[in-house]
């Protein structure tokens, strides 16, 4: 019972912590090499993180690195998409989707919406699937399939059941591409979000293990120790693949790439974090990786 207890209280306090998440606007790393081109986020599926909330600083990054940053207004259609060479989808969810968030969550996108971005990345777009922790998972569960990629509708923590985690070269857990080596990024720090499974031709840049657990509660947030988990070894909560023609990254955890201040005491969360220095880097090099044309 008092495991229980101390179980419940953990992520009673790291929820309230996030509830009251706002924007980090002045977060603003000094960033030297400049790019230039548009990026398209998706603003047409319930999405809890937009470039006016709480993807401000995701934006603000970009922009200052010199890219030109648009809101998606609309449904994914062959038309719509025909002259967007990167599209970013970040924590979509169902428009009818309402708290308290229960299983199964409703995905986010239509069999034809997932059809038409399947497509369109096969013929040469560039596609940034962010999805986080339940119920955000859930959401894009099928779009993820569509590509290979299997979502659990879930939550990762580690061993003191905290959802804080360290991705690093020294315990190669960070792996060999060119969106870490582009710019000797030696660590990323990431905040709770899900763990995933990955086609055999993706390469996986945030290598989960067995030290991680996927919990699968029926309800956000809500966790006994009857929930469901099991460990996530062999798991990854980031991953690149090119797709025939196009490009596919696919994160599963948001606070990641932008920058938050939670809680009353303004709890850094995300790029702003000091043991998050470099994750600004890992964003840079994303996008710059779906931008560049392949030989």
């Amino acid at each position: 019972m008092k495991k229980l207890i101390c179980i419940l209280l953990i992520f009673y306090t790291f929820t309230q912590m996030l509830a009251q998440q706002v924007p980090d606007t002045i977060y603003k790393p000094n960033i030297i090499q400049k790019y230039s081109g548009i990026i398209y986020v998706d603003h047409a599926h319930n999405n809890f993180h937009r470039i006016d909330n709480r993807f401000k600083p995701f934006a603000n990054v970009l922009r200052t690195a010199g890219y030109s940053l648009k809101g998606f207004e609309n449904k994914f259609t062959e038309k719509n998409l025909r002259n967007v060479k990167i599209l970013v989808i970040s924590n979509a969810l169902s428009s009818n989707a309402r708290s308290p968030f229960i299983t199964p969550t409703e995905s986010a996108f239509t069999k034809e919406e997932i059809k038409i971005v399947k497509e369109w990345v096969a013929k040469g777009g560039a596609l940034f699937i962010i999805a986080d922790h339940m119920p955000f998972a859930g959401a894009s569960k099928d779009l993820g399939k569509a590509f290979g990629f299997k979502f659990y509708d879930s939550f990762l923590f580690d061993e003191n059941r905290r959802g804080i985690f360290d991705f690093t070269l020294a315990d190669k857990t960070l792996g060999e591409h060119e969106v870490v080596s582009k710019s000797k990024i030696s660590k990323i720090r990431t905040f709770t979000g899900q763990a995933f499974e990955i086609p055999d031709k993706a390469t996986s840049i945030l290598k989960t293990t067995e030290k991680l657990t996927v919990y699968l509660p029926d309800t956000m947030w809500r966790f006994s120790e009857k929930t469901k988990r099991f460990p996530a070894k062999n798991l990854s909560q980031g991953a690149v693949l090119n797709y025939k023609k196009g490009k596919i990254a696919v994160f599963g955890e948001a606070a990641m790439f932008t920058a938050q201040l939670a809680g009353r005491n303004r709890f850094k969360v995300g790029m702003n974090s000091e043991d998050a220095k470099e994750n600004y880097k890992l964003l840079l090099n994303i996008i710059a990786w779906l931008q560049k044309e392949e030989n």
